[in-house]
């Protein structure tokens, strides 16, 4: 798996960091920032929540 965010579109929600806090992180500014591109297999269905729940549709994650 791999996992994307495009920074530029991201409003600053969080809910990405409430789903997969192992995964994705918030600067000072509440910008999304990832910790890891290859999460764990076992963090797939929190990624995947965090894709779904992205109001700004910033993150992409790919097999």
């Amino acid at each position: 798996m791999r996992v994307s965010v495009d920074k530029d579109l991201c409003i600053g929600a969080g809910q990405c960091v409430v789903a997969a806090p192992d995964v994705f992180d918030q600067d000072d500014d509440g910008i999304v920032e990832l910790l890891t591109d290859h999460p764990a297999e076992t963090d797939r269905a929190a990624v995947e929540e965090a894709e779904q729940v992205c109001p700004a549709r910033v993150i992409v994650v790919e097999d």
